[in-house]
């Protein structure tokens, strides 16, 4: 047994603080305590100290995790986040930044989620490339993966990578720690792992790559494949083939405690204009982008390719977030507070869905500009008219071009 002096685990102290520093940077909402970030900064040294002392103690036990329903990114329903106390986060991260630099090295070079110096867009790009190689796409959906996954595989993942007793101690708890929903309940789950904890992104990657990237690798070598944590895209030669490679998943992920969702799974023709023959499905949706034949230019000629655009589930649920915003309401505003409230929102929606075929995005940047004319009418009754509203529109344009973050790609307001 240790001293009293003497920890359980050796835990650095100044890994404690850089998990703080993490945790502060990527902001996120209080836990079950209502504790925010300003509070836990308030006392942070004593905070601190206190989960270093508990982890290296073993005397650590997270508390319940705050149940909150968010809708699906891209326009795809709603899901289950939980949101851990401040402090549970920190202690979080003190395991993820732990595991990190063991799993990275490991991980597939086609997994591409939650991993530094990867991105969303790295996976479409190559997925888009392997289109053009490849004529056949499984369109693969793990049904709820993060309320699903099985406990005890997740920790022999773990266990592949390390045998630190803390952090094996930590995950378990971690896993077992109950949902609290909005009426006080509390929920004790047996599976699954609750999306928005910190330790989450590196579990998630863990379990699936040994349950999906390596067991690809190694039986279907010839099949590449696009994985961003539980949605994924595989390559295939022929129909035939991907009926086979399908099939062989779904009884891997049946292995795994996991299932195909039988809708959303499916068999996919890449159609473009060297490919015509007529099939089922001629167009998949991956990370919110829908894939499928396109008319596009390049060297001075027009083609058919099958490309990436923002995906029509997607594109609704930005138009229904530009309803909510009701910017032609808010005439407590001047110009400039506008574009400094929409700017980080525009841009952000440009930044992503604006990197391939960015035209189909113009809908929805239009739709800004016809609200901003709706405000302005609303402010001052002087522009209700057509032609005097053009006018102010078109002098606005010329004096402060770069006023709002869409109007170097989309100007006109009808």
């Amino acid at each position: 047994m240790p001293g009293p002096d003497e920890k359980s685990f050796a835990i650095p102290r100044l890994m404690v603080w850089e998990a703080w520093r993490q945790v502060k940077a990527n902001k996120g909402a209080p836990g079950v305590d209502e504790q925010d970030l300003g509070q836990f900064e308030a006392d942070l040294r004593d905070n601190l100290y206190m989960i270093w002392n508990r982890m290296s103690s073993g005397s650590y036990f997270p508390p319940p995790v705050r149940a909150v329903q968010i809708p699906k990114p891209h326009g795809g329903g709603v899901r289950m986040l939980g949101v851990p106390t401040i402090a549970d986060r920190v202690a979080q991260t003190v395991v993820a930044m732990f595991l990190e630099p063991l799993v990275e090295p490991r991980f597939h070079p086609d997994s591409y989620g939650y991993r530094p110096g990867r991105s969303a867009h790295d996976a479409l790009t190559i997925c888009r490339q392997r289109c053009w190689k490849y004529d056949w796409v499984i369109d693969l959906d793990v049904q709820k993966f993060f309320d699903e996954v099985p406990w005890d595989l997740m920790v022999r993942a773990v266990q592949a990578v390390t045998d630190a007793s803390w952090v094996l101690l930590y995950v378990k708890r971690w896993l077992a720690a109950p949902l609290k929903h909005p009426d006080g309940s509390l929920e004790q789950r047996s599976r699954g792992t609750p999306q928005g904890s910190a330790v989450s992104p590196v579990l998630a990657n863990l379990f699936m790559h040994y349950a999906f990237d390596a067991w690809m690798a190694r039986e279907f070598p010839g099949c590449p494949f696009e994985r961003y944590a539980d949605d994924g895209v595989v390559h295939c030669k022929s129909r035939n083939q991907a009926e086979v490679v399908l099939g062989r998943i779904a009884l891997r992920m049946n292995e795994v405690g996991l299932r195909l969702h039988p809708d959303k799974t499916r068999i996919v023709y890449c159609k473009d204009g060297q490919r015509r023959a007529e099939h089922e499905h001629v167009s998949f949706t991956f990370l919110g982008f829908a894939f499928r034949a396109r008319g596009a230019r390049g060297k001075g000629r027009n083609f058919t390719g099958f490309l990436p655009a923002i995906s029509p589930e997607a594109l609704k649920a930005k138009n229904a977030r530009l309803r909510e915003l009701r910017i032609h309401r808010r005439t407590d505003l001047s110009l400039d507070d506008l574009a400094r409230w929409l700017n980080p929102i525009i841009a952000g929606w440009i930044r992503y869905y604006g990197r391939f075929y960015r035209t189909a995005l113009d809908p929805l940047l239009k739709r800004v500009n016809t609200y901003l004319r709706r405000w302005a009418g609303r402010k001052y009754k002087r522009l209700r008219t057509h032609k005097r509203f053009s006018r102010w529109w078109a002098g606005l344009l010329q004096r402060q071009p770069g006023l709002f973050a869409h109007w170097s790609i989309v100007r006109s307001y009808g």
